[in-house]
This record gives structure tokens, C-alpha cells and sequence, in this order.
């Protein structure tokens, strides 16, 4: 058994005839030439695949050995190569399993399909001979499917119970002990930096979050607002009536206007249709 097929045993029997033509074949087509191959469906543990994944292409990642005997059940054993079994350094790109040795002996556990149909399918990068494909990385050129096979057995990958699964047990367990936080001592002085009490952009981030009002409700806001004063800037409003700028100055423009000469120049009033102070009603 090969890193190309990692949980994959084939058995006897007749290939189907391929579905594409003898003519160009387009990568949109599913490539059928192994349908009747039957293939076995395998769970394996979680550092065999860490493993494997590891293991260069073509490399020898185990070997299965099926053991017949009349009246009883086939026994199949699985055994890691030793190069896939041995423990790694942390310099040799682990992908986040265990670096220390892991079982070599495996026994499968059988299980039916029942009454479901599963295939394996491979995705492999198509690179056209007329066109700038071969400049292009795998992972942006279009893909063709292929059937492998389908699934005639399912079966769960199991470690023999030794020393170097109990070791490989203890690792784990002491893992997910070990909390996500720690707290460290340090050996020097850390120079700590005051904050600035509020940036400008948080202010703008903040302003853009308020929350819209009725339009009524901060009229009457407004109302009360020149009650007290006759004039105001932007700043004041937005702080009083707390409305977003944009939709604030929109209400603004049905009962102000805004000033753009001397002496109130950029300030807001009531328009003179709204204005009721008592210094005009005693006039």
C-alpha cells in the first residue's frame, strides 16, 4: 500500500468500459474507466493520517496482509512501514500530530455498507498544450473527475494494544490537560505605552454606529434644542440630539437653514416660519 492509496484495497473484478469518446476528452467529463473497480472504505486514527500526509508521493506507507481460513471470518492486519512509524524531530514539518514513535501492528474491524452506494472519486489539475497552463499553479487550472471505484466494504483501522499506544495515549491525555493560557515570568522590564484617549477614527466609527431616530421625535428634539438657543453648530447638535451627521443635517434642512455669511457664519437657526422667541412675541 502506496501514499497514493492510502485506505484502499482493491479487489478482482471486470472494468467497466470508459464512458469518453476517443476523441479530445473535456475536463467537464467524469472519467468512468475504473467504475467496476471494488475498493475498501477505511477509517484510520488520527496519527496514521498525520502521518501520511507527510509521506512523499509514491512513498510505502504500510502493507496489508488478509489471512483465509476455512469456517471462519477473513483476518486482516495492517502494519505501518517502519519510516512512517518511527519519531520525527520537530525540524521535520509536522502537521500538528504527535512526533514520538506510533504503532506499527493494526487489525481491521469489518463493517457492512448496507444497502448504501459509495464511490471514490479523484480530482486531478488538467494543463492544456496550446495555451500558458504550465504557468499557471494547480490550484488555478480547471480539474477533471475520475471515478476510482466503488466502495464493497467498510472497515475501521484499529491499534494493537501495546506500550507504544499507551505512551501514545498518555501524550494526549496530558495535551488536553494543559491550559490554553499560561502565565510566564519575565526576565525584563516591559516599557508600557499610555493610550490615547480617543482617536479620531474610533469617534467617526462610533458616529456611524448611532442609531437613527424618528424624524418627528428629533424634530421635536430640535425644537427644544432653539428653545434655549438661537444658533448652533453640527458639533453641538449631533452631541445634543446624538443622530448620525448625515441623517441629522437631511432633518435639518426642513425647519433650518444654515448661515454661510457673518456674523453666524456656518451656523444652523430655525427657519422663520418656526421661530417663536419671546423677544419678537413682546415685539
Amino acid at each position: 500500500m502506496n501514499a497514493n492509496r492510502m485506505a484502499e484495497a482493491t479487489a478482482p473484478s471486470t472494468p467497466a468500459p470508459s464512458s469518453a469518446s476517443s476523441g479530445k476528452r473535456s475536463h467537464m467529463e467524469v472519467d468512468l474507466t475504473n467504475a467496476g473497480r471494488a475498493v475498501w472504505l477505511v477509517k484510520v486514527p488520527k496519527y496514521i493520517a498525520d502521518r501520511w500526509e507527510s509521506a512523499g508521493d509514491g512513498a510505502e506507507v504500510g502493507r496489508l496482509k488478509i489471512t483465509k481460513r476455512r469456517g471462519t471470518k477473513p483476518v486482516a492486519s495492517f502494519s505501518l512501514d517502519d519510516n512512517i512509524v518511527a519519531a520525527r524531530s520537530a525540524t521535520e514539518g509536522s502537521t500538528g500530530g504527535t512526533d514520538q514513535q506510533i504503532p506499527k501492528e493494526h487489525r481491521f474491524l469489518f463493517g457492512g455498507v448496507a444497502a448504501q452506494t459509495l464511490v471514490m472519486l479523484s480530482q486531478t489539475a488538467t494543463r492544456g498544450a496550446e495555451d500558458e497552463s504550465e504557468l499557471l499553479p494547480s490550484s488555478l487550472l480547471p480539474s477533471r473527475l475520475a471515478l476510482e471505484g466503488k466502495v464493497i466494504q467498510r472497515a475501521e483501522c484499529c491499534p494493537i494494544q501495546n506500550d507504544t499506544y499507551k505512551s501514545l495515549k498518555k501524550e494526549a491525555l496530558l495535551k488536553a490537560t494543559q491550559p490554553v493560557r499560561q502565565t510566564k515570568k519575565m526576565d525584563g522590564v516591559v516599557v508600557n505605552f499610555k493610550p490615547v484617549a480617543d482617536h479620531a477614527f474610533n469617534k467617526a466609527y462610533a458616529e456611524g454606529k448611532k442609531s437613527r431616530d424618528d424624524p418627528e421625535l428629533v424634530t421635536e428634539r430640535l425644537f427644544e434644542l432653539f428653545e434655549k438657543h438661537q444658533y448652533y453648530n453640527i458639533r453641538d447638535l449631533v452631541k445634543e440630539t446624538r443622530q448620525p451627521i448625515t441623517y441629522l443635517k437631511e432633518v435639518l434642512k426642513d425647519v433650518c437653514t444654515y448661515n454661510r455669511k457673518n456674523p453666524h457664519r456656518n451656523m444652523w437657526e430655525l427657519k422663520p416660519e418656526y421661530r417663536h422667541y419671546r423677544k419678537e412675541e413682546r415685539g
